[in-house]
Parts: structure tokens; C-alpha cells; sequence
């Protein structure tokens, strides 16, 4: 057997990687009883382990840089959740569940999965995605099946923490626009994220719940010292109040709100900073949405928009056509959110205004009409705002710039735990065990804990010896 081995395993049309492909468990059976007896010169199942590992990765490789597939975030996961599948069922049925064989499977995805630097935003966007419609029409235990399958793969991810922002992100959008399909699913994929993770690498979603919950009391205690209303004149109030450093950081937007949204700001901040007097409030005007009240051909409706969105709308209460360049300065509102937010009025499924000239992008030099037409047999919908399914380069590179600046506290912090318990420390020994220490959460190059130790001789946590440069000493 050992002479023919090799042979046996590597041929075209009934080799191993036939029999893979194909799933042909019984012949893979045979075959691993068989190469199982060969312990030397070379080891039958480790030949059959290495051909394996080859295989998975070439069709791992592909899939990850398909660029047609990797404009389909969802479908993305997906195929490799697939694959993974089938070659986890072929070691469970012909390799009798091997746990060499599941670690040659694990290895080979964490190899391939890697090279795609979108693979954290992927695997965030497939959460998102089911986690707004797809786990509706699920039994609980289909449920927990498939967040299993994300967490193994997050498994893979060596930048977790890349995987963490982009969450965040995608769990804020979910939660303050009320598009979430259960609390108690979300509550148990941040339990598997911390059983995986630990406290620290979920405290902050754990936080974004709580502020949503201290949100409904806030709205109740607003509501109580207004004689059991939320009105102000004749808008209904509702705020939800997020710590700063719980959420994605977002730099207030300027944007010029109506006259009564303002009212209501001032009333709302007043009666809040009274309970709380050593507290700042930022509006966020870029998160917000409301419900307003339109009436088309004599029939009245009630429409959810975003809060850009209602400050658009609103303008035609004074007139029925307004140019891109009025709207713009009436607003305030950033041009990349002000296109995206008259291309879904203009340009979606409910097209409230008319655009001239007609097409699917918005132009600096186009005009804008209310559609007095409209119809629509629903008298309550809701006009989603047109927006790329994943992050443009532009945005890539901002979540990049943002990630690295995260890091830094992070790296500092295990250098300076190093230093503290061992006092003196060999260069190339730090780094490794700093490498070691945050390998849980990303990987990260010599050269950049190389910067923060800079930084931190700079600011005097630590020190060079005089007789040795590549010697450290921590200063208490």
C-alpha cells in the first residue's frame, strides 16, 4: 500500500479530490482504512490530510476573490458556509469525524478566508441581513444552528476587531430604526460573540441594549412632566438618548432642522439637563427618522422617512418645485446624504417628488416637483434611504484609518502589562509576547508595536538600557 499510496491518492478522475468533489463517502471510507495502516515512510492519513487541505484551499481562494460574488455580501457567507458544510459532512460520514481532519478544514479556511480584507463587513452584512427578515419564518434551533456556523467563521477572522465595528454599525442601524426582527435573537448572538470573545469584546452592544431600554424610561419621565404627553405643539416626540462611547462614533452632521423640530430640541434639552445637569447633548439629525402626514389626491398617508428626508419634504409645503442647489442650501444637508436621500424620494419604490431631468442618479443641476399623482394602496410605508449595500472604498479606508487608531490604546496597554510584570525585557521577546497577547483580537506587525513602544519611551513609561539598545526597562 505505502509504494502505491500516493498514486492511488493523486489520480485525475479517482484520486482523493474526485472522490471529494463528488462526496463519495463510502469510496473515502475505504480509502481512509485503507492509507490508515501506512505509518511509514510516510503517513497515509497525513498524505490524505495534505491533499485535502490543497483542495479546500484552491476552491477557498477562488471564491474569496471572485469579484462578481463579492459584490453580494450575503451570498458571499453564504458559499462558504456551503462549503465548509460539505466538507465537515464528509468528515463526520467517510473519516469518522477525525479531529486531525477537522483541524486540516479549519486551517485551510482560516488560510483563504483572510486574504479577503472585506471578509469581517461580509459576515456583519449576513448577520444584518437575517437578522432584519431572514430568521422570521425559523424555528429557534435553525436559529442557533446558524449563528453557530457565523461564529465559526468569525472564528477564522484574524482582525475581529474590524468585525466588531461594522457590527456595531450594522446593530445601531438595526436598533434605532426599529428593523430588527427579535431582541432575543440579537441578545443571544452577543451572547455567543462574548462566550467566544469574552466581557470586553461585547460590553459596548451590551450597552447599546441598555441605552435603548433607559431610552424608554427617559421618554416616560418626559412624558409624565408634560401632563402624560410627548407633544410639542404639534409634533410627538420621541428621543433616544446613546452614550457616546457605546456607539459608532459619528461626527454631528450639520443640517438645518425645521423651525418646530428645533422647538422640540429645546423643550427636550431642558427638561433633561435638569435631571442631569453635568451632561452634553449632540443631536444626530443622520440617524433620525420621522412619521409625517401628507395628503395626495384628497387621500391622506402616513410616511416613516429619515429625518434628512422630512427636512427635504417639508420644503414643498412652500413650493411645489425646488432645484437641487435651493434644497441644498435650505438644508445644510452634506451632499453625499442629501443625494441619497432625494434619489429615494425621487428615484424608489414610493416616488413622492419628480425629478427633472428624469434617471436614477441625482445632479447638482436637478430640479425637484411634489407629485401631486402619487397613489399608493398602502395608506402607512416607509421610504428607505438608497444605500450601498457594502461600504465604498472611500468609507473602507475611514473604518481602516478608524480601526488603527483603536488599536493603538490596545497595543500600548499590552506592552506596558508586559513590561509591569516582567520589568526588564529583550526587544524580540516583547514583541512576541505582545503578538501573542492580542492575537484573540487582530494580528498585528512588529513594525507597528515597534511605533507604540516609541511612543511609550517618548512618554516615559519605559526605557532603553544604556549598555544595551535592545533592552527594556519599565519605569514605575
Amino acid at each position: 500500500i505505502a509504494k502505491h499510496m500516493r498514486t492511488l491518492a493523486e489520480m485525475a478522475h479517482s484520486g482523493v479530490v474526485s472522490m471529494l468533489e463528488n462526496e463519495r463517502a463510502a469510496d473515502l471510507k475505504r480509502a481512509y482504512g485503507l492509507f490508515r495502516r501506512v505509518k511509514v515512510p510516510t503517513d497515509g492519513l497525513s498524505m490524505m490530510r495534505e491533499i485535502m487541505a490543497k483542495h479546500i484551499k484552491g476552491l477557498g481562494e477562488k471564491l474569496v476573490r471572485d469579484e462578481e460574488l463579492g459584490k453580494q455580501p450575503v451570498l458571499y457567507v453564504e458559499k462558504l458556509l456551503q462549503l465548509r458544510d460539505k466538507y465537515a459532512r464528509v468528515i463526520e460520514g467517510a473519516f469518522d469525524g477525525d479531529k486531525q481532519f477537522y483541524n486540516t478544514l479549519n486551517q485551510s479556511f482560516e488560510f483563504f478566508f483572510n486574504l479577503n480584507q472585506r471578509s469581517p463587513e461580509y459576515i456583519s452584512l449576513f448577520v444584518d441581513e437575517h437578522m432584519r427578515k431572514g430568521v422570521r419564518s425559523t424555528s429557534d434551533e435553525e436559529v442557533d444552528t446558524l449563528l453557530d456556523k457565523v461564529v465559526m467563521l468569525f472564528r477564522y477572522l484574524q482582525e475581529k476587531d474590524v468585525f466588531e465595528k461594522y457590527y456595531k454599525q450594522h446593530l445601531a442601524k438595526r436598533l434605532l430604526g426599529g428593523r430588527s426582527a427579535s431582541d432575543d435573537i440579537e441578545g443571544l448572538m452577543i451572547r455567543k460573540l462574548k462566550q467566544e470573545c469574552g466581557y470586553q469584546f461585547t460590553s459596548k452592544l451590551e450597552g447599546m441594549f441598555l441605552d435603548m431600554k433607559m431610552s424608554a424610561d427617559t421618554q416616560q419621565t418626559f412624558r409624565d412632566a408634560h401632563e402624560g404627553s410627548s407633544r410639542v405643539g404639534d409634533v410627538e416626540l420621541a428621543v433616544h438618548v446613546l452614550t457616546t462611547g457605546f456607539w459608532p462614533t459619528q461626527a454631528a452632521a450639520a443640517c438645518a432642522l425645521p423651525e418646530p423640530i428645533n422647538k422640540c430640541i429645546d423643550v427636550f434639552t431642558k427638561h433633561y439637563l435638569k435631571q442631569h445637569s453635568n451632561r452634553r447633548l449632540t443631536w444626530q439629525p443622520n440617524i433620525g427618522n420621522a412619521e409625517l402626514k401628507a395628503t395626495f389626491s384628497g387621500r391622506r398617508h402616513e410616511i416613516n422617512v429619515s429625518t434628512y428626508q422630512m427636512c427635504v419634504l417639508l420644503l414643498f409645503n412652500a413650493a411645489d418645485c425646488i432645484s437641487y442647489a435651493d434644497i441644498a442650501t435650505a438644508t445644510k444637508i452634506p451632499p453625499p446624504d442629501l443625494k441619497r436621500a432625494l434619489q429615494s424620494l425621487a428615484c424608489g419604490k414610493f416616488r413622492i417628488l419628480t425629478k427633472e431631468p428624469k434617471g436614477r442618479d441625482v445632479d447638482e443641476g436637478d430640479a425637484f416637483h411634489f407629485n401631486a399623482g402619487f397613489t399608493s394602496k398602502q395608506l402607512k410605508f416607509k421610504v428607505g434611504t438608497v444605500s450601498a449595500q457594502r461600504e465604498s472604498e472611500a468609507e473602507k479606508l475611514e473604518t481602516r484609518q478608524k480601526v488603527d487608531e483603536d488599536r493603538k490604546p490596545q497595543i500600548e496597554a499590552a506592552i506596558v502589562r508586559t513590561m509591569k510584570s516582567r520589568k526588564e525585557m529583550e526587544h524580540n521577546a516583547l514583541i512576541a509576547e505582545v503578538t501573542s497577547q492580542l492575537m484573540s483580537r487582530f494580528a498585528v506587525g512588529p513594525h507597528v508595536i515597534k511605533k507604540r513602544i516609541e511612543s511609550l519611551i517618548e512618554r516615559e513609561f519605559m526605557e532603553r538600557e544604556k549598555s544595551n539598545y535592545k533592552m527594556y526597562k519599565y519605569l514605575a
